[in-house]
């Protein structure tokens, strides 16, 4: 593993000094940062990416051929929905997370003081869907207060939380849960989300967000040992984790990186599990 380090470093080195060498001899110090800085970091993110892909991404299952998970001891798998104003997702978002093939799990739908159709949706899935459980809250509190009332409600220690809007992968739940069930200081799993809808421009936008920036870095962070965020659209935690550090802040905006930096902050390890725990989401 320390070979494939350096290696990869190295490989950084050798394709960046040349033209950063080259263009340190002329322009002024602001316009040497502001190119030198994202230039290098874009190197070191495909390089990351590609080393990513070859020694680990590319060996891990996946595709409509791949063997269900089977995961030690057989866990429960609670799945965490938060949802606000979705009546035109929330059924085939919980229909995608019933499907999956590891059957040990419970979908939990928590309604964020919605104001158009949700609720009334979500009252009949349940009555008609044993797996399923709904909970209303009264006014929308935003997403952390929905995140910490459904892990409040759910019955396993390993939490799947994904957004209103998002289609899970038929093995997803399962394949990313898997790390925490073999290291027991990884508190939580990020995955790797797919835009569903790309022929509107924000869907556009949102391809290279997730695929070329986001799922590029989170990869090469892995490379170091650990991820510096988890993403907020589909992510599994350790719930005593969560509990550690008392779950997600309700007065923070970016509640995806307030819970990894304080998981990380209490020596909790982040991972990454890009092939597998797959959803795609709406733009």
């Amino acid at each position: 593993m320390i070979n494939r380090i350096v290696s990869f470093f190295i490989l950084c080195l050798v394709l960046c000094i040349p033209l950063c060498v080259a263009y340190f001899h002329s322009g002024e110090l602001m316009m040497r940062f502001v190119f030198f800085w994202p230039f290098f970091m874009s190197i070191m993110w495909i390089v990351g990416g590609v080393y990513f892909w070859v020694y680990r991404e590319r060996h891990w299952p996946w595709g409509e051929n791949a063997p269900a998970p089977q995961l030690k001891d057989n866990p429960s798998i609670s799945i965490i929905i938060p949802c606000f104003n979705e009546e035109k997702n929330v059924e085939e978002t919980i229909h995608a997370a019933l499907a999956q093939r590891y059957e040990n799990i419970e979908v939990i739908a928590v309604n964020d003081g919605s104001t158009d159709k949700t609720r009334a949706i979500l009252d009949r899935m349940a009555a008609q869907i044993p797996h399923l459980r709904v909970i209303h809250l009264a006014q929308n509190q935003g997403k952390a207060i929905a995140l910490k009332t459904g892990a409040a409600a759910a019955k396993s220690e390993y939490l799947v939380c994904i957004d209103g809007d998002a289609l899970l992968d038929r093995d997803a739940a399962a394949y990313i849960v898997e790390p925490m069930l073999y290291n027991p200081r990884v508190g939580a799993v990020t995955g790797n989300p797919r835009i569903r809808t790309r022929s509107t421009l924000v869907g556009k936008i949102q391809v290279g967000e997730y695929s070329s920036i986001i799922g590029l870095i989170k990869r090469t962070q892995r490379i170091y040992g650990n991820v510096f965020t988890v993403s907020g659209v589909i992510a599994a935690f350790r719930r005593s984790a969560l509990a550690e550090v008392g779950y997600w802040s309700d007065d923070m905006i970016t509640e995806d990186i307030d819970i990894s930096w304080k998981l990380q902050l209490n020596q909790w390890t982040i991972f990454l599990r890009a092939t597998g725990a797959v959803l795609d989401i709406n733009a």
